[in-house]
């Protein structure tokens, strides 16, 4: 089976097929000693020797297989692979995978906990955080503030943050006592842009102090999964995530 050069290198977690394509323009990349071409494409039962950026690798076709974590991420920790700051990031816990990278499927903020999923398919990972998608997320939210009906209505029908307008697809207070300055919602997302929850509750001119993400699509954060801890997901689990994009 024949594919392009990008697909299999996105598939292996080394970047978008933009990213590669644009490596390949600037020499980066060999296939077997030679300048990869854009449109090459590579015979997957084969092996081939890859080199990018002076790193190479062999690929076969036993190791095309897609991968998923849930990781439940503790506040504190950065998603990023390398911190000027040596702060701790996501992926200093996960397991080292042979000859391919992990990918954070969406991102979550310093001060931000709960489900993050990573995947060794970069196509995957892509396409679960295209906005085109509107693959849900869901999050636990604290907030401190003076909140009403109105206050919930304009937060479902759409406030304009830094980048465009941002609303709750879903969003509904799980707090039975009104009285306190603190209140905890459940709210549901399907976008994702950086600090989109708490930049909306700010234009509402309430705080969030603490913000859980428990779902995202129909993969659920696993009461069980301690903070800092990860597990990988069953092949079934990760079809019926496929499924999300790939329908029908």
């Amino acid at each position: 089976m024949n594919e392009k050069i990008q697909k299999i290198l996105s598939g292996l977690g080394h970047g978008s097929r933009r990213k590669i394509e644009n490596m390949i323009y600037s020499g980066s990349i060999l296939i077997n000693g030679k300048k990869a071409f854009i449109g090459q494409r590579l015979d997957k039962t084969n092996s081939h020797k890859i080199t990018i950026n002076e790193k190479t690798m062999t690929i076969k076709k036993k190791e095309f297989n897609t991968k998923i974590l849930i990781y439940n991420k503790p506040e504190g920790e950065i998603c990023t692979r390398n911190d000027p700051k040596k702060r701790p990031t996501v992926f200093d816990k996960l397991p080292s995978i042979n000859l391919q990278r992990w990918i954070s499927i969406g991102r979550l903020d310093l001060n931000t906990s709960g489900l993050l999923l990573f995947t060794n398919n970069g196509d995957l990972a892509n396409e679960l955080m295209h906005p085109r998608n509107q693959i849900e997320r869901e999050y636990y939210i604290r907030v401190f503030g003076k909140i009403n009906k109105n206050t919930m209505n304009i937060l479902k029908n759409g406030v304009r943050i830094k980048d465009g307008y941002a609303s709750f697809k879903e969003i509904q207070s799980i707090q039975p006592k009104k009285l306190l300055k603190n209140k905890w919602f459940k709210g549901v997302i399907c976008e994702g842009r950086n600090r989109e929850i708490r930049l909306m509750w700010n234009k509402m001119k309430c705080q969030v102090s603490r913000l859980i993400r428990i779902r995202y699509g129909n993969i659920i954060l696993p009461k069980t999964l301690k903070l800092g801890n990860f597990l990988q997901l069953s092949s079934i689990s990760i079809k019926t995530l496929h499924q999300l994009i790939y329908k029908k």
